[in-house]
Order: C-alpha cells, then sequence, then structure tokens
C-alpha cells in the first residue's frame, strides 16, 4: 500500500472513533457525559436554564482556547504517526498469549479446564482482562510520572491548560506506542491465563465489541475527567473507583497532585500506594504543570520539547 493511500486511510478512519465504543469519544459516552453534566452545572452554579447551560458546558474560553487547539492537531496527526511509523512494530497479543499460556504450563504442568461452566468461563475472563487492563495502566502511568525521561514524554499530556474530552488524545506519539505496547501485554497476559485455566473457548461479556466493566466506566461520565465540569462520586466511591473530580486533581498545576490518582477506572491501586485524594480534600484547581514549565505552546514544541529535555537531561554536567 501506497503511503498516500495509508494517509488517507488512517485521515479517514478518525470520524470512525464516535462509533467505536473502545473509544473514549464514543457517540454514547459523549451523550452520557452531556447528561451527567447536568446535575453537575445545577450544583455549582446559580443558573436554571438551558442558555445557561449550553454557555457552561460548550464554553467558548475552553473549546477554542489555543491548548485545546493544540488537542486537536494532536488527535489527527498522531493518527497518520501511528499508521505510517509504530503501528507495524508495536508488541502484538497472540505471542504473548501462547508464551505466556506455555510458560504457566511448564511451571505447573498440564492443567485440566477447572470449569466447562460457559457463564463462569466469559465472567471471569471479562473480568481478568478488566483488571490487567487497569493494573497495567496504572503501573505505566506511574513509571510515566517517576522516571525521568518519561516524564518528559508524558508532560505533553499534564501541560493541558484546558481540559476538553479531546485532551484523552494530547500525547506524545512515544507515550501512545508505549501504552500500545501495554494493552497488547495485557491482553496476552489474560488471554494466556485463560487459555490455561479453561482452555481455547474464551470469550467476554461486551457492550457493542466494548469490555462490559469499560463500558460501565466510560457511560459514568469519562469524558467528563477530561473538562471543567467538576463531578465527584463521593468519599466512599472515589476509594474504589475513580471520579472525574479526582482525574481532574492529576491534572492540577500544583506539583503536590502531580503523582496522585493515577488510576484509570479503579481507586484501588492508588489506595494500597499511598497515592489516592479524593475530590473532597482539595478545593479549587487550575490545569497545566505550574512552575515546571513545558514549553509546549505549539505543535512543534509538543513534538520536540521531550527529546531536548532529555538530551539536557543526559548532557548536564552535575553540581559540585
Amino acid at each position: 500500500m501506497q503511503i498516500t493511500d495509508l494517509l488517507n486511510e488512517s485521515i479517514l478512519s478518525l470520524p470512525g472513533y464516535l462509533t467505536d465504543a473502545n473509544k473514549r469519544i464514543f457517540g454514547i459516552y459523549l451523550i452520557s457525559a452531556f447528561l451527567l453534566a447536568i446535575p453537575a452545572f445545577i450544583v455549582h452554579t446559580t443558573q436554571r436554564n438551558v442558555p445557561g447551560f449550553l454557555r457552561y458546558l460548550f464554553n467558548k474560553k475552553v473549546w477554542l482556547h489555543p491548548s485545546a487547539r493544540i488537542d486537536y492537531g494532536l488527535f489527527i496527526i498522531n493518527r497518520v504517526i501511528k499508521t505510517l511509523l509504530w503501528a507495524p512494530v508495536v508488541l502484538t497479543m497472540v505471542p504473548i498469549a501462547i508464551g505466556f499460556s506455555d510458560l504457566l504450563e511448564k511451571v505447573f504442568g498440564t492443567l485440566t479446564p477447572i470449569s466447562s461452566n460457559q457463564v463462569i468461563i466469559i465472567s471471569s475472563f471479562t473480568l481478568l482482562l478488566f483488571l490487567l487492563d487497569d493494573l497495567t495502566r496504572f503501573l505505566l502511568h506511574l513509571a510515566l510520572h517517576k522516571v525521568p525521561f518519561l516524564w518528559d514524554f508524558h508532560k505533553v499530556h499534564h501541560s493541558a491548560k484546558v481540559l476538553t474530552p479531546m485532551t484523552i488524545y494530547r500525547s506524545h506519539p512515544f507515550e501512545s506506542y508505549l501504552y500500545a505496547c501495554r494493552m497488547a501485554l495485557s491482553q496476552g497476559l489474560a488471554v494466556g491465563i485463560g487459555y490455561y485455566l479453561f482452555g481455547p473457548t474464551l470469550s467476554m461479556f461486551d457492550v457493542l465489541g466494548a469490555n462490559i466493566f469499560v463500558f460501565i466506566f466510560n457511560v459514568m461520565g469519562s469524558n467528563l475527567r477530561h473538562s471543567h465540569v467538576r463531578w465527584s462520586w463521593g468519599d466512599k466511591l472515589e476509594s474504589i473507583f475513580i471520579s472525574p473530580a479526582q482525574h481532574q486533581i492529576h491534572h492540577s498545576d500544583n506539583s503536590k497532585h502531580f503523582d496522585r490518582n493515577l488510576g484509570s477506572a479503579l481507586a484501588l491501586w492508588d489506595k494500597w500506594c499511598g497515592t489516592l485524594i479524593k475530590s473532597s480534600e482539595v478545593g479549587r484547581i487550575r490545569f497545566g504543570v505550574g512552575n515546571h514549565y513545558a514549553g509546549h505552546q505549539t505543535l512543534l514544541q509538543t513534538y520536540w520539547r521531550p527529546f531536548k529535555e532529555i538530551s539536557q537531561r543526559f548532557t548536564r554536567k552535575p553540581s559540585a
């Protein structure tokens, strides 16, 4: 296939994000976020009318902010970069699944399938997929914050001055590559474990092709995580699941919030690592990296800046 064909294919595939339940900006998820923003609007404002709500939700200062425009550009350009450069070399799930299943068999011996009940098999495999996916997201996110040269790349995401649902796609291509490999690894491990425990007949409970747990999480306002709409789930639920308000704290320009609420869906990983903070514990925040100025004011800076910072990091002379 010629490069021009690949380019056209990658660009033409973008509207498909609205019809794919595995994408954050799937139409149903956007509609649910719109509806959940209504009670948030009522709680946090004194207005009680439709025009006021629409101005609140579609605030021009947010959606047309220079930071938001960079998000839109990254969404398109990163899709092209993925198609042309790193998609062909990303890890794939099948060899990981086969290799891990073989490893389990060598270590623990051949195992007779522990159940032939399809409800048990499907339920267990669906839950396993979800847990491994969420755990590996947390671990990679933790590494992106704690490993200095990885933080140089992840800082692209945190440099957003305003949040919109498109901010989920505000990432450096290298970070996107790491997340793609993470997905292959988590799915491969889940399939390998499932194959070893239950045999080759594996399937999951899904809604429109998405893991049912992921679907429920996204319907519960995942797109409000990257928005100016503060949507809290209360202290009890926020001890188990990361609410939109908690993720907004993660985007605070206050450095003491940078390494908090690293989880995607489950708050348990943060709770066990001591990085959890509930929305009731934090007042008003601003988004960005604060004094850790990232210099991501243009698309070119967004792509190039991490490499410049890494170069400076490795060539900087140690202090006496």
